[in-house]
């Protein structure tokens, strides 16, 4: 009895020292994946297959910090580690899918429509939909493909910025982990949530009439 009492006990320990320690390690793996592949806007994503395995590397990186506490609000549920790995794996397979979806929709595009779709970013923040979908993904998740939904239905904005800038940018990618990290654990409010949208209105406006302000932005030879 007292066994199986330290070891529920000890379970939402061992998930959080588990995720963050595979986030840290798909970070560094993500850094040799991705190293020399980051040409700004005109980046390609390459074949789908070595896309896919960047994606959920990045995904496992990127994610997994802010859906921590709810993992190991799971394990501190259940009494049990397993819990929180199909918590997680059905987590992360909602942002892979999300990853399909994104290498799909990809085009060759310009500063014009990375612009557009940073604006875009903006103005998505302000709307009642994402507001719902960011409350939702900060309370208590029953599934991990519910969690994953509200999480990609909060953060669709950041990361179709993510892509429209530059999806083998490591610089963008850590402002878009640390942006959905701080939503999926910041109460939502005006004096955080009005500040993000108007500061990506600008820097949508800003790629949009002085790209080159933007650094990395463009190679040189644009």
């Amino acid at each position: 009895m007292v066994h199986a009492e330290s070891r529920r006990a000890a379970a939402p320990t061992i998930v959080l020292t588990v995720t963050l320690g595979l986030a840290a390690a798909c970070w560094a793996a993500a850094v040799w994946l991705m190293g020399g592949m980051d040409m700004g806007v005109a980046t390609r994503p390459g074949s789908f297959g070595f896309f896919a395995a960047a994606w959920v590397t990045m995904m496992v990186a990127m994610m997994l910090p802010g859906a921590a506490p709810a993992m190991a609000r799971q394990a501190r549920m259940s009494g049990a580690v397993h819990t929180s790995l199909v918590f997680a794996g059905a987590y992360l397979a909602v942002w892979a899918l999300a990853g399909v979806v994104a290498y799909a929709l990809d085009r060759p595009h310009g500063p014009l429509a990375a612009g557009v779709v940073v604006s875009v970013a903006g103005a998505y923040e302000l709307t009642p939909v994402k507001c719902h979908f960011r409350r939702r993904c900060r309370e208590d998740a029953r599934s991990g493909l519910g969690f994953g939904l509200c999480c990609v239905g909060s953060s669709i904005g950041l990361m179709a910025m993510l892509v429209a800038l530059d999806v083998m940018s490591l610089f963008w990618m850590s402002v878009v982990a640390v942006l959905g990290c701080a939503q999926k654990l910041l109460p939502a409010r005006g004096a955080i949530d009005v500040p993000l949208a108007l500061a990506l209105l600008g820097l949508g406006f800003v790629i949009v009439i002085a790209p080159s302000l933007v650094p990395g932005l463009t190679p040189p030879m644009m």
